[in-house]
Protein backbone atom coordinates (compact mmCIF):
# COMPACT_ATOMS: atom_id res chain seq x y z
CA UNK A 1 0.00 0.00 0.00
CA UNK A 2 1.26 3.47 -0.88
CA UNK A 3 0.30 6.45 1.24
CA UNK A 4 1.32 10.11 1.21
CA UNK A 5 1.87 12.40 4.20
CA UNK A 6 2.88 16.01 4.49
CA UNK A 7 5.32 15.09 7.28
CA UNK A 8 6.78 11.76 8.40
CA UNK A 9 8.68 11.63 11.69
CA UNK A 10 10.92 8.61 12.24
CA UNK A 11 11.05 7.98 15.98
CA UNK A 12 8.37 8.21 18.64
CA UNK A 13 10.54 9.32 21.54
CA UNK A 14 10.63 12.69 23.29
CA UNK A 15 11.79 14.74 20.29
CA UNK A 16 9.63 12.95 17.75
CA UNK A 17 6.43 13.28 19.76
CA UNK A 18 7.10 16.93 20.53
CA UNK A 19 7.87 17.62 16.88
CA UNK A 20 4.54 16.11 15.82
CA UNK A 21 2.67 18.10 18.47
CA UNK A 22 4.28 21.37 17.36
CA UNK A 23 3.71 20.68 13.64
CA UNK A 24 0.02 19.87 14.10
CA UNK A 25 -0.59 22.79 16.45
CA UNK A 26 0.97 25.09 13.87
CA UNK A 27 -1.15 23.76 11.00
CA UNK A 28 -3.87 21.21 11.91
CA UNK A 29 -4.65 20.59 8.24
CA UNK A 30 -1.34 18.88 7.53
CA UNK A 31 -1.04 15.11 7.71
CA UNK A 32 1.64 13.98 10.17
CA UNK A 33 2.71 10.40 10.86
CA UNK A 34 5.11 9.11 13.53
CA UNK A 35 6.88 5.84 12.74
CA UNK A 36 7.94 4.02 15.92
CA UNK A 37 9.77 0.68 15.84
CA UNK A 38 8.66 -0.32 19.36
CA UNK A 39 5.15 -1.46 20.23
CA UNK A 40 4.42 1.86 21.96
CA UNK A 41 5.60 5.46 22.06
CA UNK A 42 8.04 6.84 24.58
CA UNK A 43 9.51 3.63 25.94
CA UNK A 44 12.83 5.27 26.82
CA UNK A 45 11.08 8.34 28.22
CA UNK A 46 9.49 6.21 30.92
CA UNK A 47 12.91 5.20 32.27
CA UNK A 48 14.33 8.70 32.64
CA UNK A 49 14.95 10.17 36.08
CA UNK A 50 14.53 6.73 37.66
CA UNK A 51 10.98 6.65 36.35
CA UNK A 52 10.21 10.19 37.47
CA UNK A 53 11.21 11.99 34.24
CA UNK A 54 13.61 14.82 34.96
CA UNK A 55 12.51 16.85 31.95
CA UNK A 56 14.58 20.03 32.29
CA UNK A 57 16.86 22.02 34.59
CA UNK A 58 16.96 25.66 35.63
CA UNK A 59 20.66 25.75 34.66
CA UNK A 60 20.11 24.97 30.96
CA UNK A 61 22.99 26.30 28.87
CA UNK A 62 25.46 25.20 26.20
CA UNK A 63 28.21 24.76 28.79
CA UNK A 64 26.39 21.66 30.06
CA UNK A 65 26.80 19.85 26.73
CA UNK A 66 29.43 18.24 24.50
CA UNK A 67 29.45 17.48 20.77
CA UNK A 68 29.72 19.27 17.42
CA UNK A 69 26.37 21.04 17.86
CA UNK A 70 27.27 22.71 21.18
CA UNK A 71 27.97 26.22 19.90
CA UNK A 72 24.79 26.23 17.79
CA UNK A 73 22.75 24.91 20.70
CA UNK A 74 22.82 28.40 22.24
CA UNK A 75 20.19 29.44 19.71
CA UNK A 76 18.02 26.48 20.72
CA UNK A 77 18.23 27.35 24.42
CA UNK A 78 17.68 31.06 23.77
CA UNK A 79 14.44 30.14 22.02
CA UNK A 80 13.37 27.42 24.41
CA UNK A 81 14.89 27.81 27.85
CA UNK A 82 13.56 25.99 30.89
CA UNK A 83 10.78 28.51 31.61
CA UNK A 84 9.35 28.51 28.10
CA UNK A 85 9.52 24.72 27.80
CA UNK A 86 7.73 24.33 31.14
CA UNK A 87 5.06 26.80 29.99
CA UNK A 88 4.56 24.75 26.82
CA UNK A 89 4.07 21.61 28.90
CA UNK A 90 1.70 23.46 31.21
CA UNK A 91 -0.41 24.37 28.17
CA UNK A 92 -0.56 20.65 27.38
CA UNK A 93 -1.76 19.91 30.92
CA UNK A 94 1.42 19.01 32.82
CA UNK A 95 2.31 20.58 36.17
CA UNK A 96 5.93 20.44 37.33
CA UNK A 97 7.98 21.15 40.43
CA UNK A 98 11.67 21.83 41.06
CA UNK A 99 13.96 20.04 43.50
CA UNK A 100 16.85 21.56 45.47
CA UNK A 101 19.29 20.88 42.59
CA UNK A 102 17.24 22.82 40.04
CA UNK A 103 15.86 19.73 38.33
CA UNK A 104 12.24 19.79 37.15
CA UNK A 105 9.91 16.80 37.37
CA UNK A 106 6.18 16.29 36.85
CA UNK A 107 4.55 17.25 40.13
CA UNK A 108 3.34 13.67 40.58
CA UNK A 109 6.93 12.41 40.10
CA UNK A 110 5.83 9.89 37.45
CA UNK A 111 7.25 9.73 33.93
CA UNK A 112 3.92 8.34 32.74
CA UNK A 113 2.40 11.79 33.30
CA UNK A 114 4.76 13.33 30.72
CA UNK A 115 4.14 10.56 28.23
CA UNK A 116 0.37 10.72 28.73
CA UNK A 117 0.07 14.46 28.08
CA UNK A 118 2.06 13.99 24.87
CA UNK A 119 0.07 10.94 23.75
CA UNK A 120 -3.26 12.59 24.53
CA UNK A 121 -2.19 15.73 22.67
CA UNK A 122 -1.18 13.67 19.63
CA UNK A 123 -4.62 12.05 19.64
CA UNK A 124 -6.35 15.39 20.05
CA UNK A 125 -4.48 17.12 17.20
CA UNK A 126 -4.90 14.12 14.90
CA UNK A 127 -1.31 12.96 14.38
CA UNK A 128 -1.14 9.36 13.13
CA UNK A 129 1.04 6.92 15.08
CA UNK A 130 2.36 3.76 13.44
CA UNK A 131 4.00 1.44 16.00
CA UNK A 132 6.01 -1.70 15.24
CA UNK A 133 7.18 0.11 12.11
CA UNK A 134 9.98 -1.90 10.54
CA UNK A 135 11.73 0.51 8.18
CA UNK A 136 13.50 -1.13 5.26
CA UNK A 137 14.82 2.00 3.53
CA UNK A 138 14.68 5.79 3.50
CA UNK A 139 15.35 7.50 0.20
CA UNK A 140 15.00 10.88 -1.48
CA UNK A 141 12.11 10.90 -3.92
CA UNK A 142 11.89 14.08 -5.95
CA UNK A 143 11.51 16.98 -3.53
CA UNK A 144 10.25 14.58 -0.86
CA UNK A 145 11.05 11.18 0.58
CA UNK A 146 10.15 7.53 0.27
CA UNK A 147 10.05 5.38 3.39
CA UNK A 148 9.66 1.68 2.72
CA UNK A 149 8.24 -0.47 5.52
CA UNK A 150 7.94 -4.24 5.63
CA UNK A 151 4.66 -4.17 3.67
CA UNK A 152 3.95 -0.53 2.83
CA UNK A 153 5.67 2.35 1.08
CA UNK A 154 5.06 5.82 2.47
CA UNK A 155 5.83 9.18 0.91
CA UNK A 156 6.35 12.52 2.62
CA UNK A 157 7.02 16.08 1.55
CA UNK A 158 9.05 16.62 4.73
CA UNK A 159 11.01 14.08 6.78
CA UNK A 160 12.15 14.32 10.39
CA UNK A 161 14.85 12.01 11.77
CA UNK A 162 14.20 11.68 15.50
CA UNK A 163 15.05 8.04 16.11
CA UNK A 164 17.61 8.50 18.84
CA UNK A 165 21.02 6.97 19.41
CA UNK A 166 22.64 3.63 20.07
CA UNK A 167 22.51 4.00 23.87
CA UNK A 168 20.35 1.71 26.03
CA UNK A 169 19.60 -1.02 23.45
CA UNK A 170 17.21 -2.77 25.87
CA UNK A 171 14.98 0.31 25.60
CA UNK A 172 15.21 0.38 21.81
CA UNK A 173 18.46 2.25 21.20
CA UNK A 174 19.89 1.58 17.72
CA UNK A 175 22.22 3.18 15.19
CA UNK A 176 19.56 3.19 12.46
CA UNK A 177 19.61 6.98 12.08
CA UNK A 178 23.25 6.72 10.97
CA UNK A 179 22.23 4.76 7.88
CA UNK A 180 19.30 7.05 7.09
CA UNK A 181 21.37 10.21 7.36
CA UNK A 182 24.38 8.86 5.46
CA UNK A 183 22.12 7.70 2.64
CA UNK A 184 20.71 11.23 2.47
CA UNK A 185 24.19 12.71 2.11
CA UNK A 186 24.65 13.83 5.69
CA UNK A 187 27.92 13.95 7.59
CA UNK A 188 27.66 11.69 10.62
CA UNK A 189 29.74 11.40 13.81
CA UNK A 190 29.92 7.75 14.94
CA UNK A 191 28.08 7.01 18.17
CA UNK A 192 30.08 6.45 21.35
CA UNK A 193 28.76 5.74 24.88
CA UNK A 194 28.18 8.69 27.20
CA UNK A 195 26.74 9.20 30.67
CA UNK A 196 28.19 5.85 31.59
CA UNK A 197 30.76 4.28 33.93
CA UNK A 198 34.38 5.04 33.10
CA UNK A 199 36.67 2.02 32.82
CA UNK A 200 39.90 2.69 34.72
CA UNK A 201 43.24 1.04 35.44
CA UNK A 202 44.15 0.76 39.11
CA UNK A 203 45.78 -1.88 41.24
CA UNK A 204 43.38 -1.18 44.14
CA UNK A 205 40.07 -0.90 42.25
CA UNK A 206 38.92 -4.49 42.71
CA UNK A 207 39.38 -4.22 46.46
CA UNK A 208 36.92 -1.31 46.46
CA UNK A 209 34.11 -3.09 44.58
CA UNK A 210 30.71 -2.18 46.02
CA UNK A 211 31.87 0.86 48.00
CA UNK A 212 30.15 4.23 47.61
CA UNK A 213 31.79 7.43 48.78
CA UNK A 214 31.11 11.18 48.54
CA UNK A 215 34.07 12.57 46.59
CA UNK A 216 35.33 15.37 44.39
CA UNK A 217 36.67 14.24 41.02
CA UNK A 218 39.04 16.07 38.70
CA UNK A 219 39.48 14.92 35.11
CA UNK A 220 42.94 15.77 33.82
CA UNK A 221 44.84 15.55 30.56
CA UNK A 222 48.42 15.70 31.79
CA UNK A 223 48.52 18.80 34.00
CA UNK A 224 45.47 20.39 32.35
CA UNK A 225 42.21 20.24 34.30
CA UNK A 226 39.36 19.32 31.93
CA UNK A 227 36.45 19.16 34.35
CA UNK A 228 35.58 18.86 38.03
CA UNK A 229 32.59 17.06 39.51
CA UNK A 230 31.38 16.36 43.01
CA UNK A 231 29.07 13.60 44.23
CA UNK A 232 28.82 9.95 45.16
CA UNK A 233 31.28 7.64 43.42
CA UNK A 234 30.46 3.96 43.08
CA UNK A 235 33.48 1.67 42.77
CA UNK A 236 32.97 -1.45 40.62
CA UNK A 237 35.37 -4.22 39.64
CA UNK A 238 36.41 -2.45 36.44
CA UNK A 239 35.12 1.12 36.57
CA UNK A 240 34.14 4.24 38.46
CA UNK A 241 30.43 4.93 38.35
CA UNK A 242 27.83 7.36 39.71
CA UNK A 243 26.29 10.57 38.35
CA UNK A 244 29.46 12.61 38.87
CA UNK A 245 31.43 10.03 36.87
CA UNK A 246 28.76 9.97 34.16
CA UNK A 247 29.22 13.70 33.69
CA UNK A 248 32.99 13.25 33.36
CA UNK A 249 32.40 10.50 30.77
CA UNK A 250 31.30 13.18 28.28
CA UNK A 251 34.84 14.51 28.18
CA UNK A 252 37.04 11.58 29.29
CA UNK A 253 39.46 10.07 26.81
CA UNK A 254 41.76 7.07 27.09
CA UNK A 255 44.91 8.03 28.98
CA UNK A 256 43.29 10.86 30.97
CA UNK A 257 43.61 10.79 34.74
CA UNK A 258 40.69 10.98 37.19
CA UNK A 259 41.94 12.31 40.52
CA UNK A 260 39.56 11.36 43.35
CA UNK A 261 39.51 13.41 46.53
CA UNK A 262 38.03 11.04 49.11
CA UNK A 263 37.74 13.83 51.70
CA UNK A 264 36.78 16.94 49.72
CA UNK A 265 35.67 18.91 52.80
CA UNK A 266 38.98 18.42 54.60
CA UNK A 267 42.11 20.24 53.44
CA UNK A 268 45.41 18.41 53.12
CA UNK A 269 46.82 20.24 56.16
CA UNK A 270 43.75 19.42 58.26
CA UNK A 271 43.93 15.79 57.23
CA UNK A 272 47.62 15.57 58.01
CA UNK A 273 46.98 16.97 61.52
CA UNK A 274 44.21 14.44 62.03
CA UNK A 275 46.47 11.57 60.92
CA UNK A 276 49.22 12.77 63.23
CA UNK A 277 46.72 12.73 66.06
CA UNK A 278 45.54 9.24 65.12
CA UNK A 279 49.14 8.01 65.07
CA UNK A 280 49.24 8.79 68.78
CA UNK A 281 45.69 7.70 69.64
CA UNK A 282 46.06 4.34 67.89
CA UNK A 283 49.81 3.89 68.33
CA UNK A 284 49.47 0.21 69.28
CA UNK A 285 47.05 -0.60 66.45
CA UNK A 286 48.09 -1.83 63.01
CA UNK A 287 48.60 0.75 60.25
CA UNK A 288 45.27 0.03 58.54
CA UNK A 289 43.63 1.71 61.55
CA UNK A 290 45.26 5.09 60.86
CA UNK A 291 42.04 6.33 59.18
CA UNK A 292 39.77 5.22 62.04
CA UNK A 293 36.94 7.72 62.33
CA UNK A 294 37.76 9.19 58.92
CA UNK A 295 37.45 6.62 56.12
CA UNK A 296 35.74 3.28 55.56
CA UNK A 297 38.22 0.47 56.27
CA UNK A 298 38.61 -0.81 52.70
CA UNK A 299 39.05 2.73 51.40
CA UNK A 300 41.70 3.30 54.06
CA UNK A 301 43.56 0.16 53.03
CA UNK A 302 43.46 1.21 49.37
CA UNK A 303 44.91 4.63 50.25
CA UNK A 304 47.71 2.97 52.21
CA UNK A 305 48.56 0.65 49.30
CA UNK A 306 48.60 3.56 46.85
CA UNK A 307 50.91 5.38 49.28
CA UNK A 308 53.44 2.56 49.29
CA UNK A 309 52.38 0.91 52.56
CA UNK A 310 52.27 -2.70 51.38
CA UNK A 311 51.77 -4.55 54.67
CA UNK A 312 49.41 -3.76 57.52
CA UNK A 313 51.07 -5.73 60.31
CA UNK A 314 53.22 -2.82 61.42
CA UNK A 315 51.97 -0.38 64.07
CA UNK A 316 50.63 3.13 63.52
CA UNK A 317 53.32 4.48 65.83
CA UNK A 318 55.96 3.36 63.33
CA UNK A 319 54.57 5.43 60.45
CA UNK A 320 57.04 8.19 59.61
CA UNK A 321 56.17 11.84 59.02
CA UNK A 322 56.98 11.40 55.32
CA UNK A 323 54.71 8.37 55.08
CA UNK A 324 51.87 10.31 56.71
CA UNK A 325 52.34 13.12 54.18
CA UNK A 326 52.11 10.62 51.31
CA UNK A 327 49.04 9.00 52.86
CA UNK A 328 47.27 12.35 53.29
CA UNK A 329 48.15 13.40 49.75
CA UNK A 330 46.81 10.14 48.30
CA UNK A 331 43.53 10.45 50.21
CA UNK A 332 43.04 13.88 48.65
CA UNK A 333 44.19 12.80 45.17
CA UNK A 334 43.86 9.08 44.46
CA UNK A 335 44.55 8.69 40.73
CA UNK A 336 42.87 6.37 38.24
CA UNK A 337 43.92 6.14 34.59
CA UNK A 338 41.08 6.15 32.05
CA UNK A 339 41.14 2.97 29.96
CA UNK A 340 37.83 3.56 28.15
CA UNK A 341 34.11 3.74 28.72
CA UNK A 342 31.47 1.15 29.50
CA UNK A 343 29.42 -0.11 26.55
CA UNK A 344 26.13 1.17 25.18
CA UNK A 345 24.23 -1.27 27.38
CA UNK A 346 25.49 0.64 30.43
CA UNK A 347 25.13 4.11 28.89
CA UNK A 348 22.24 6.49 29.46
CA UNK A 349 23.03 8.47 26.31
CA UNK A 350 25.52 8.72 23.47
CA UNK A 351 27.79 11.20 21.77
CA UNK A 352 27.60 11.22 17.99
CA UNK A 353 24.91 11.81 15.41
CA UNK A 354 24.35 14.30 12.62
CA UNK A 355 27.29 16.72 12.57
CA UNK A 356 26.33 20.12 13.93
CA UNK A 357 27.87 22.06 11.04
CA UNK A 358 25.24 20.58 8.70
CA UNK A 359 22.19 21.62 10.74
CA UNK A 360 20.48 25.02 10.82
CA UNK A 361 20.03 25.66 14.53
CA UNK A 362 17.14 28.05 13.95
CA UNK A 363 15.03 25.41 12.20
CA UNK A 364 16.79 22.07 12.84
CA UNK A 365 16.76 21.61 9.04
CA UNK A 366 19.60 19.81 7.32
CA UNK A 367 21.96 21.89 5.21
CA UNK A 368 22.80 18.81 3.16
CA UNK A 369 19.31 17.69 2.17
CA UNK A 370 16.28 19.88 1.44
CA UNK A 371 13.15 19.21 3.51
CA UNK A 372 15.03 17.02 5.99
CA UNK A 373 14.93 17.90 9.71
CA UNK A 374 16.94 16.33 12.54
CA UNK A 375 16.29 16.55 16.27
CA UNK A 376 16.90 14.91 19.64
CA UNK A 377 19.58 12.26 20.06
CA UNK A 378 20.06 12.02 16.31
CA UNK A 379 22.02 15.29 16.61
CA UNK A 380 25.65 15.17 17.76
CA UNK A 381 25.13 16.72 21.18
CA UNK A 382 24.93 15.19 24.63
CA UNK A 383 24.28 16.88 27.95
CA UNK A 384 25.16 16.10 31.53
CA UNK A 385 22.84 14.27 33.89
CA UNK A 386 20.04 16.39 35.32
CA UNK A 387 17.41 16.83 32.60
CA UNK A 388 19.70 18.36 30.00
CA UNK A 389 19.25 15.68 27.34
CA UNK A 390 15.48 15.55 27.64
CA UNK A 391 15.38 19.33 27.45
CA UNK A 392 17.32 19.33 24.20
CA UNK A 393 15.12 16.56 22.82
CA UNK A 394 11.94 18.50 23.58
CA UNK A 395 13.32 21.91 22.52
CA UNK A 396 14.82 20.69 19.25
CA UNK A 397 11.63 18.77 18.47
CA UNK A 398 9.56 21.88 19.06
CA UNK A 399 11.77 24.01 16.83
CA UNK A 400 11.70 21.43 14.05
CA UNK A 401 7.91 21.08 14.27
CA UNK A 402 7.34 24.83 14.28
CA UNK A 403 9.73 25.32 11.35
CA UNK A 404 8.37 22.70 8.95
Amino acid sequence: MKKHYDIIIIGGGASGMMCAVAAKRKDPSRSVAILEKNDRLGKKLLSTGNGRCNLTNEKIGAEKYAGSFVMQSKAVFDRYGADRLLKYFEDLGLLTSKDSEGRYYPICRQATAVLDVLRFTLERVGAEVICNAQIRSVKKSGDGFSVRLAEDELYADKLVIACGSKAAPKLGGTSSCADYLKNLGHRFVPFSPALCPVIVNSRVLRSLKGIRAACELTLMNGCKILKKERGEVQFTDDALSGICVFNLSLFAQKGNIISVDLLPDISNDELLNKLNNNRQLFSEKTTDNIFTGILQKRLAQAVLKESGITGFSDLCSNLTDEELKNIAYTANAMCFTVAGKAGFDRAQAALGGAHGSMINENTMQSKACDNLYICGEAVDICGECGGYNLHFAFASGLIAGESI
